[in-house]
């Protein structure tokens, strides 16, 4: 087919283009351009029925620095945030920009995920709303190193962890932290009345960890604590890179250590049990199971202040 020969479209011009689909001039424009001279509906003050435990912004993409114990020492990652204040009863809402205007500033040399900053920004973001309480929760996926246990060849893995700091002016601060990562279980019961073999599956334990108050950043790593008490209790860990003799070791190591849900929950509990800085924690084991349809899945709950 000859292209030059196929004739060419006569299109409007962009502005009738425009037009076209909806486009108008812009009309009559009388309210004010001053800032000071704007309508601020939400700083009207009523009776508004009821005071909101929480109000502000939520899936809020932002780049972190994250500090950790384990290779890689400082490391880039992205976060998704979410800010908060109440509101009382008298307040018809908040100033959705403020929250976004002290995360900017924040940011300017890098948002350090550590939380002698999240502590100092809580606050500084009550005072900036003039409220007397203000929570910031972040969520985002941390990595760290791992070996192959005989090759030692390196690679990442990476968790996904959560920081929450709560401050309110007359209680103080409130910190915990969450982490989900992923491990390796072999079903007990297959082990146990099979001629050979047993089938195992990939398990997700999930914890959600409330911070003493005499916890301190600077003496422990959180990060490595918790992945430690989901790693250490599983048939085995996962890895980035294995090669033929590492593998062996793997399944070997999952055959000898064979765990229901249950055990796993029970296990990790244990650890977090006996953490200092650990005031109270909730375990969730959920595995996708290999010859069933379905997941498996347990939890604890524990408050070691009751």
């Amino acid at each position: 087919m000859n292209l030059n020969h196929i004739p060419r479209k006569s299109l409007p011009t962009k502005e009738e283009r425009h037009k076209l689909f909806g486009s108008v001039k812009p009309g009559p424009k009388n309210k004010p351009v001053e800032k000071e001279k704007m309508a601020d509906l939400q700083n009207l003050q009523k009776d508004f029925l009821f005071e909101l435990d929480a109000v502000g912004i939520t899936n809020v993409k932002y780049p972190i620095l994250v500090h950790s114990n384990s290779e890689p020492n400082i490391q880039t990652s992205i976060a998704s945030f979410t800010f908060t204040s109440s509101i009382q009863q008298e307040s018809k809402g908040t100033n959705m920009s403020r929250f976004m205007e002290q995360l900017a500033v924040y940011s300017k040399n890098g948002f350090h995920a550590d939380f002698s900053v999240l502590k100092e920004f809580a606050k500084e973001l009550a005072d900036r709303l003039g409220q007397k309480d203000a929570t910031i929760e972040l969520t985002f996926p941390w990595f760290y190193e791992r070996k192959g246990p005989s090759s030692g060849i390196a690679g990442l893995n990476h968790a996904d962890l959560t920081m929450k700091i709560s401050y309110n002016e007359n209680t103080g601060y409130q910190a915990s932290v969450g982490m989900s990562v992923l491990i390796t279980t072999l079903c007990p019961c297959s082990k146990e009345i099979s001629e050979y073999s047993a089938h195992n599956q990939r398990g997700n334990v999930s914890m959600e960890v409330s911070l003493s108050d005499t916890f301190n950043e600077a003496e422990v790593d959180w990060k490595i604590a918790l992945l430690e008490a989901a790693e250490s209790n599983a048939s085995s860990r996962l890895h980035p890179i294995l090669k033929r003799p590492d593998e062996k070791m793997v399944t070997e190591e999952a055959y000898e250590n064979p765990r229901f849900v249950e055990d796993m929950a029970r296990l990790v509990a244990a650890d977090l049990y006996e953490m200092p800085f650990v005031s109270g924690f909730s375990v969730t084991c959920q595995n996708e199971e290999s010859i069933h349809m379905h997941d498996a899945i347990a939890t604890i709950r524990y408050n070691k202040n009751e």
